[in-house]
């Protein structure tokens, strides 16, 4: 069987659905658009010239090209897999859809933040989404994000941290955060709190002028930390954060890392009660003022979850669930 997987990938977690899948034997291939960049300065002089007096993006143009001469010399597909098709121009899926007879898209964005045209969502044969709120308004398949990590034992270690959170910048989370830390400070716990995105250079600004707590652990950074790395945070904190977007309803990465990992979650996502793993011995759902955050939540024992509902969200579940594999009974 011939599946290819297709995203920008931003993150790097889209590679494990691929080594998931030549794990069982099936000629996998991913499509990461992410890679695609501007050869040199030459380019990106050019590129900035035209989005400004012909208002086309070049480099677009250079990733919707890459993919479809990527198609041709991967040839026929059984099951094509894109992720977030917002990504793609029409014409680019148009042309996907003709190396497959099963086109399926997963959304890990939901449609008000990021909108889908209807011209596009009707190329597909599947759609999966991990927004609730879509799932009951058009009626997609619900899939949340998986686990992708090892299933790690529990350790009797040590961590540093009560609290650690690595985010993408989203006004939202930044003014829920400058709360959370006010709490935070107030319990005397010790955090760290990393904001990736080029919106941030005006606090890296500021903080460069301004004397910083030394308990007050956050940064703002244009600079993305190797997603690799990101175990060793984890496992140097007792909890994770997991903030949404605005418009957001479906359950993060985060969460399924916490899982992986042992660690309890501490997160504004009140959707999250509604999910066979929730523990509040292990969850803890923050109300608007933070008020609800003690220290007794992280001094608590995480509460293992049940096997049978582990298994439920890992990759393994995940890929046999959207490609139609063989599933564990």
């Amino acid at each position: 069987m011939k599946i290819c997987v297709i995203s920008f990938d931003f993150w790097g977690y889209d590679q494990y659905i691929v080594e998931n899948l030549r794990s069982k034997n099936i000629d996998a291939h991913h499509i990461k658009i992410g890679d695609v960049t501007h050869s040199n300065f030459s380019e990106r002089a050019t590129n900035a010239v035209s989005k400004i007096f012909l208002n086309k993006n070049l480099k677009t143009e250079k990733r919707q090209r890459f993919v479809t001469d990527s198609l041709e010399q991967l040839g026929y597909q059984d099951q094509i897999l894109v992720m977030n098709p917002d990504t793609f121009d029409l014409s680019t899926l148009q042309e996907i859809r003709k190396y497959t007879d099963r086109l399926i898209t997963y959304l890990y964005d939901s449609l008000d933040r990021v909108p889908v045209d209807k011209e596009k969502i009707n190329l597909f044969d599947k759609i999966f989404s991990f927004d609730i709120a879509d799932i009951q308004k058009y009626g997609f398949e619900k899939l949340t994000n998986y686990i992708y990590m090892p299933n790690c034992r529990s350790e009797n270690a040590t961590p540093e941290m009560d609290l650690f959170y690595i985010t993408s910048y989203d006004n939202k989370r930044v003014e829920f955060i400058k709360l959370l830390t006010k709490r935070l400070l107030e319990l005397q716990l010790k955090f760290q709190i990393i904001v990736i995105g080029k919106k941030g250079w005006k606090h890296q600004l500021r903080n460069a002028f301004i004397k910083i707590p030394e308990n007050l652990h956050i940064i703002f950074s244009i600079k993305k930390i190797d997603h690799k790395k990101l175990p060793e945070y984890y496992k140097n904190s007792r909890a994770l954060l997991d903030l949404t977007r605005e418009n957001q309803y479906g359950l993060s990465f985060r969460v399924f890392e916490a899982m992986a990992l042992k660690k309890k979650i501490i997160t504004d996502n009140e959707s999250i009660k509604s999910y066979d793993f929730y523990n509040p011995q292990n969850i803890l759902v923050l109300n608007e003022a933070c008020s609800n955050l003690d220290k007794s939540f992280f001094e608590s024992p995480y509460e293992k979850v049940p096997e049978e509902i582990y298994y439920k969200y890992t990759l393994e579940h995940w890929t046999n669930k959207v490609f139609g594999l063989n599933k564990k009974t």
